[in-house]
């Protein structure tokens, strides 16, 4: 029975209820040492039905460093065995990382932690094929960080497959993202219910100070009446350091076998019951104190587990231990652990007093065991304790310099950059100090601090440049890339330099060479010589497998606008990392593709690509994605004119990372000034639009239709003087180009700045071309505005009512509105509601319409999933609910669908 939770009850029964009925959910219940968290774990498991299937796992503060130790005891839960697990049910890569990662097989490559993250999920959906699911994860402050990002990623991608996750952790380990259920303390009422019940024999003055040193934790309701008061020490300590000198009072009393026994059984961490006796045979200690401690209500026995009553009760044995008695405990477990190398390295470690050879080999051993199974923080902190145990310099750098690359592959950046601090002290190599650069410009990036991250990327390149080209070439391109999200070319021109004097085999030398030179050729003013270089990079990154070169490639494709091209390399670029399982570099490519879908107009086509890389980035903790995308989604919703949406992206504190981002902040000003020209604010869309053209740099991505709007926003102004400078630099960029994409912005231009209504008809067959139906439509408008004043009323209706349909179509609402009352004003008055293929594709989510286009494309809902980062119930689900809102039955007809 619970007390004083009926509020949080009721919150987990909403969430298992959901779970009956197909819907999944998570929540993290978060409070103090002792505050309820276990017990509403199990009020859980005690509302689920026959029909559920319950698996539990709990953080054990010992197995923080064994990677995957929490996920592989829930797993367990699910089969009795990891081998009966319905592996082969899962998508190949996601079966592979997860049968890496629990010890089935052995990596033959590094393993994406996210993947495991998304493997777990579709393993829990395909165990709910049966009934619904529930995982209670208890101590998440404890459990191994590999387990815990797994489950977390899990937890957030839940969809519709009837599962339910409780996590339980105390407040330093909450987790982002996952909804949280907070646990005050219990009431007056409430804690003197929980006592009585469970003491009733109390003397009133002892049951008043248990009620008033418990302060409401039910713990130590349950805990004080066992301990002598008198003997805990008074002032305002926290209430689990009372609870943990109380119960070091209890062990205290204990005879020494015991005090040895409950030693053991703390410092082996999985409960075994079977080594615990093993090690106290080895250590001549009598096994009956095993009996003694369960009496004294410390542990629970079973025939195979010994099971702390409360992990208070095991920290307490542990840390209320001097170096001395837990050293023989751990050599002990050590010999008795020749199964399990990874905790007799540990053990080991813990038996150490002074530096030692072999253990540390031991320990570096382990860590790269932990890098085969994605555990990249074990493999950290395995590599930095090694490294404090080795004498001999070379070798002690080496394993720092390991240490520092997994904390950073794990995500711990902060401790990366401590490490790092440390480790650009000491006398490294230069690979080795080309190694640490890299890692400090990744933590740099990740922080926000662009150019700390491009400085480290060109001391890295330099030190290694003399002894491995081949190494350097890829970071002096990352620097150079690097320049133009600064809006700093000169980095660039020192990065080309360095180039060309490296000793790298030709073919590759002249391949970055030309890569650079083709943007180095566009600031300099040489434009048609940099579009040759351009088009040249682009075309021999088709066929590259290089990732340096495809993104500058990609990058420098937009630059140009070459958007079909930007577009296919940047899909390729993320389908790779979603096929290879490396959901770290997926954010990337897929905002780019979704960029390049904006630049040609296919809004929800960008949306939902765009909104996808985010969701994966946020789910992952990559800040600098983050905002990243969410630029590209502020200009969508300025396109859109949902302003409060615009203003929320932009306005996030989160905006304030990475300041120094050039292409966001062009991202950003251009969205407040779509916002603008869209609800016909023309002024001051023309000052943000101008201001932006002014920055000395002016070679970036998009630029054109940057330029366009500039015009656009002049002439409605009423100022088309200020729009000279922007129309003779589209005319440069065209003549430059050669394409119809930069001719049709050109003749648009000249069109509104002469009121030539030739001029626009032309511009409206390049456009219709080229499939720019968005940039149609806005030609359209104009056009018909011109018409109408010119009383050409008929052919003004029809360039109105095209405009406005596309419009629609696209969710552009102030647009639209503003093609319906053009129409109104040329004499249409018949009232036009949103097109029917416009509100079928507007009542979708961007999620459901990634799912629908996908299945009409013919993916199956496993390949859909795999793809989305979702669970196949989850797809079965936004098929089901996407079929009536496009008044379709089956797949059949979503394939013949033809807003898809």
């Amino acid at each position: 029975m619970l007390y004083g939770r009926a509020h949080e009850e009721q919150r987990i029964t909403t969430l298992l209820n959901g779970a009956v009925d197909g819907q999944s959910g998570a929540v993290e219940i978060v409070a103090d040492a002792g505050g309820g968290k276990t017990a509403l774990l199990d009020r859980a498991a005690e509302l689920t039905g026959g029909d559920w299937r319950v698996l539990r796992c709990a953080g054990v503060e010992g197995d923080s460093e064994l990677p995957f130790s929490g996920l592989q005891e829930l797993l367990m839960a699910a089969g009795g065995h990891v081998d009966a697990l319905p592996l082969d049910a899962l998508p190949g890569p996601q079966a592979d990382a997860l049968r890496a990662v629990i010890g089935l097989r052995v990596a033959t490559e590094p393993i994406d932690r996210f993947l495991v993250g998304l493997a777990t999920l579709s393993l829990l959906a395909e165990l709910a094929e049966g009934g619904p699911v529930l995982c209670t994860v208890d101590d998440v402050q404890w459990l191994d960080s590999a387990s815990a990002q797994a489950l977390r990623f899990a937890a957030r991608r839940l969809g519709a497959e009837g599962i339910v996750i409780l996590f339980a952790s105390r407040a330093e380990a909450v987790l982002p993202g996952v909804p949280g259920l907070h646990l005050p303390p219990l009431d007056t009422t409430a804690s003197a219910r929980l006592l009585a019940d469970n003491w009733p024999g109390l003397r009133r003055d002892m049951r008043e100070r248990v009620l008033r040193e418990a302060a409401g934790n039910p713990l130590a309701l349950l805990e004080f009446p066992r301990m002598d008061l008198d003997a805990l020490p008074v002032g305002p300590l926290p209430l689990p350091h009372r609870l943990s000198s109380g119960y070091r009072h209890q062990i205290a009393e204990l005879s020494p076998a015991s005090r040895t026994a409950l030693l053991a059984a703390a410092a082996e961490t999985a409960g075994d019951l079977r080594l615990v006796l093993r090690v106290l045979d080895a250590l001549g200690v009598d096994p009956e104190g095993i009996a003694e401690a369960e009496a004294a209500s410390l542990i629970d026995v079973t025939a195979q587990a010994i099971r702390f009553r409360h992990p208070l009760v095991r920290a307490a044995v542990y840390h209320g231990a001097s170096f001395a008695e837990r050293r023989p405990v751990h050599a002990a477990l050590a010999a008795a652990s020749d199964d399990d190398p990874d905790r007799r390295a540990w053990h080991l470690a813990a038996a150490t007093v002074g530096p030692d050879e072999e253990i540390a080999a031991l320990l570096e051993s382990a860590a790269f065991r932990a890098v085969d199974r994605a555990g990249y923080s074990a493999a950290a902190a395995a590599a930095e304790r090694a490294a404090a145990l080795t004498t001999d310099l070379e070798n002690r750098n080496r394993r720092i310099l390991l240490a520092i690359e997994w904390a950073a592959a794990a995500g711990a950046y902060q401790r990366a950059a401590e490490l790092g601090r440390s480790a650009g002290q000491l006398p490294l190599a230069p690979d080795e100090r080309a190694r640490l650069g890299w890692v400090k410009a990744l933590i740099a990036y990740e922080q926000g601090d662009l150019r700390g991250s491009q400085d480290s990327l060109f001391a890295a390149a330099e030190e290694v440049a003399a002894i491995d080209p081949e190494r350097a070439g890829p970071l002096f391109m990352e620097a150079a890339r690097s320049s133009w999200v600064l809006g700093d070319p000169a980095p660039a021109y020192h990065a080309r330099a360095q180039l060309a004097e490296l000793r790298l085999p030709p073919e590759q030398r002249s391949a970055f060479l030309r890569a650079l030179d083709g943007a180095l050729n566009l600031h300099s003013g040489e434009l048609a010589e940099g579009v040759t270089r351009i088009r040249a990079t682009i075309a021999e990154s088709h066929r590259s497998d290089d990732p340096a070169l495809v993104l500058a490639a990609t990058g420098q494709a937009m630059l140009i606008g070459d958007l079909e091209d930007a577009q296919a390399l940047a899909q390729r670029f993320s389908d790779t990392a979603q096929c290879q399982g490396r959901v770290g570099r997926f954010a990337t490519g897929a905002i780019y593709a979704g960029a390049a879908d904006l630049m040609l107009g296919r809004l929800w086509e960008a949306e939902e690509k765009v909104a996808h890389a985010v969701r994966v980035s946020r789910d992952i903790g990559q800040l600098s994605e983050i905002g990243f995308g969410e630029g590209y989604l502020a200009l969508i919703a300025g396109i859109r004119g949902d302003e409060p949406r615009c203003l929320e992206l932009l306005d996030h504190p989160r905006r304030s990372h990475g300041q120094d981002n050039f292409i966001n902040h062009v991202n950003h000003e251009w969205a407040r000034a779509l916002v603008d020209l869209g609800h016909g604010r023309y002024e001051p869309a023309l000052d943000r639009l101008d201001a932006l053209h002014r920055i000395p740099n002016r070679i970036r991505g998009h630029w054109l239709h940057l330029l366009r709007d500039l015009v656009e926003a002049a002439v409605r102004a009423r100022q088309p003087e200020r729009a000279a400078h922007a129309v003779e630099e589209i005319e440069r960029w065209s003549a430059a180009l050669g394409s119809p994409f930069a001719e049709s912005i050109s003749v648009r231009c000249q069109a509104m700045l002469h009121s030539d209504g030739d001029a626009y008809t032309r511009a409206l067959k390049l456009q219709a071309a080229e499939g720019l139906w968005y940039d149609h439509a806005r030609t359209a408008l104009l056009y018909g505005e011109w018409l109408r004043r010119e009383r050409s009323i008929g052919e003004a209706r029809t360039q109105l009512r095209a405009a406005g349909e596309t419009f629609e179509r696209l969710g552009a609402i102030p647009w639209a509105a503003h093609a319906r009352n053009e129409l109104r004003a040329a004499g249409d008055l018949a009232r036009r509601p949103e097109t029917a293929l416009a509100a079928e594709t507007a009542a979708l989510t961007p999620q459901e319409l990634q799912v629908v286009r996908l299945a009409a494309a013919g993916a199956t809902n496993k390949e859909i999933a795999a793809k989305l980062f979702i669970s196949p119930k989850t797809v079965s689900h936004h098929l089901y609910r996407a079929f009536p809102k496009l008044g379709v039955s089956n797949r059949v007809e979503l394939a013949r669908h033809t807003s898809l």
